[in-house]
């Protein structure tokens, strides 16, 4: 286990993530086919060509899931209870194939469970951030976490 217990963190405490990722074309294709996103700017080069962006911009919803998959491994493994939920999920930079991301969290609240004395209620900013030290994806996680036990 590597996650912490609710006792063991503090409002700001900040973990840049080991885990670096470069996003491959395999990732966007798997994650765009496997909800069934039918949008041409992740799934047609020609028709990605022709606009702003001028390529495939890859699928938010895998920036997204990569971005709290990385932070899982210090954060909650093995402490979680249960995300009690994800809040202003924003994508203020595209993200393309190729791009390497890195994870930074920070705690920004913390209190006890009123009506879980084993637990506390955590939340976390997250942020995706890519090669070029651009945030490319934020959100904030409340997660419901054991606390340590006596």
């Amino acid at each position: 286990m590597s996650g912490r217990y609710f006792d063991d963190w503090s409002i700001g405490d900040t973990i840049a993530h080991p885990i670096r990722r470069t996003v491959s074309e395999a990732d966007n294709l798997l994650i765009t086919t496997l909800t069934h996103n039918p949008q041409p700017l992740h799934l047609d080069a020609e028709y990605a060509k022709g606009t702003e962006f001028g390529r495939i911009v890859v699928n938010g919803t895998f920036t997204f899931s990569l971005m709290v998959g990385i932070s899982v491994a210090e954060t909650t493994l093995g402490t979680l209870i249960a995300n009690l939920g994800y809040d202003a999920v924003r994508m203020p930079k595209p993200v393309f194939i190729g791009d390497t991301l890195r994870i930074e969290s920070e705690v920004i609240d913390l209190r006890a469970s009123g009506s879980r004395p084993e637990a506390g209620i955590v939340t976390f900013a997250h942020r995706a951030i890519n090669q070029h030290d651009e945030i490319v994806c934020t959100c904030t996680r409340t997660a419901l976490i054991r606390r340590r036990p006596k």
